[in-house]
């Protein structure tokens, strides 16, 4: 199976994504046939620095790509069977060459591994992949008659888009009863509509397109069982739901199945609590999609060589990285890039694409376990300000 898939020979890293002009890091290889000889080369050559490292295999593939807080003891841990990881011995198995690349800091090697997992996609790599982690995307719309649908990426026939989530069966079955909840059709297009103030020439009875309207699950906008307005208002109700304005059906599912296994009537509080499972999983991972959109913020991070950098947060992406201002041309710079960053709102960018979520999501989970790093945190009109203030020359 190996061979079906042409992998694009190693050559090198490249240079940073959010630091082109910066050109290539340097990046240092040991070579050696056997697992003891990489380990005495490690041991020779590596320094106890944050970075990232990469395992390239006897055909030049890059396998396998990590970050590191510490690049030796990191790399040293993989040559001990007795305490590593068998996924990691499997690893070492194949690999002939073992890369590593310096990093400034843990939070930079934390960004840098997501960028090569995501242009190398090496194969003993899951998190970062997106053809081993699809998502999708809930959207609202299609005229004449909105409905709430999954897409890979919003299309244009879409009013709204949320996301994005992890695609499979658990999506699917929210956006199956997230429709039912609020009576939408979930008919293909070709599915004529007909709305009860509609104006007609011969008013003749019309007949439903599924049984969904006889069971109480949609409203029955294509047997003139409702009004344009009545329609609109459930659409209406449903992008409150999906935006966090309003989860009273959480709460409303939550008191039916109490009411009914109290009532001793426990085949329809099983159905309520399936049915309150599949919208509460995608209200939290709605929730947490939107929450890490809103970040945006200047974090300040010293690094092992005492140079501070800047990275510039906005709708939850990280969109640049600047020195800090200490001198006239890197106060230039900092303010030029933070007008451009920070000079429109986080909303125009839209939901974060599915390239981007990994990165949103990497910082979000950043801060949740270093919540000491939060002091570093800085205002970006604070950090224009300071960006802006002429730097004081030492008086002689």
């Amino acid at each position: 199976m190996e061979g079906l898939f042409a992998r694009r020979p190693f050559t090198g890293f490249g240079p940073i994504a959010l630091w082109p002009d910066a050109g290539a890091p340097q990046l240092h290889r040991v070579k050696a046939r056997r697992p003891g000889h990489l380990r005495v080369l490690v041991r020779r050559a590596c320094p106890r620095l944050p970075g990232v490292y990469g395992m390239i295999d006897a055909k030049g593939e890059l396998i396998y790509v990590g970050k590191a807080k510490n690049l030796r003891v990191r790399l040293l841990s993989y040559f001990r069977p007795r305490s590593r990881d068998p996924k990691a011995g499997r690893i070492l198995k194949r690999t002939r060459m073992l890369v590593w690349e310096i990093a400034a800091n843990e939070f930079a090697a934390l960004l840098r591994e997501l960028e090569l997992i995501q242009d190398w996609q090496p194969r003993f790599n899951v998190q970062g992949q997106p053809w081993l982690r699809r998502r999708v995307y809930v959207c609202v719309g299609r005229r004449p008659a909105a409905t709430v649908f999954l897409a890979p990426l919003p299309p244009r026939t879409a009013s709204d888009g949320f996301g994005p989530v992890p695609a499979g069966v658990k999506a699917r079955e929210a956006v199956r009863r997230l429709n039912d909840w609020f009576r939408l059709r979930d008919c293909p297009q070709s599915q004529e509509m007909t709305f009860a103030d509609q104006p007609e020439l011969f008013h003749l009875p019309l007949t439903p397109g599924c049984i969904r309207h006889e069971i109480g699950n949609c409203l029955g906008p294509c047997a003139a069982a409702c009004t344009r307005a009545d329609y609109a208002a459930s659409v209406q109700a449903v992008l409150a739901f999906l935006r966090g304005d309003d989860n009273s059906p959480l709460r409303m599912l939550e008191r039916e199945m109490t009411a009914a296994s109290a009532a001793l009537a426990f085949e329809r509080a099983a159905a309520l609590r399936d049915k309150l499972d599949s919208l509460t999983w995608l209200s939290e991972r709605l929730r947490r999609v939107r929450e890490a959109s809103q970040h945006s913020f200047v974090y300040r991070v010293r690094g092992h060589d005492d140079v501070e950098m800047w990275y510039l947060i906005h709708g939850g992406r990280v969109c640049a990285v600047v020195p800090a201002p200490k001198d006239e041309p890197s106060r230039r710079e900092a303010s030029k890039r933070l007008r451009e960053v920070y000079g429109r709102p986080s909303s125009a960018a839209g939901p974060p694409s599915p390239r981007e979520i990994d990165s949103v999501l990497l910082v979000t989970a950043w801060f949740r376990r270093h919540k000491e790093e939060r002091r570093n945190i800085l205002n970006p009109a604070v950090a224009r300000e300071r960006a802006a203030c002429p730097v004081q020359k030492p008086e002689v």
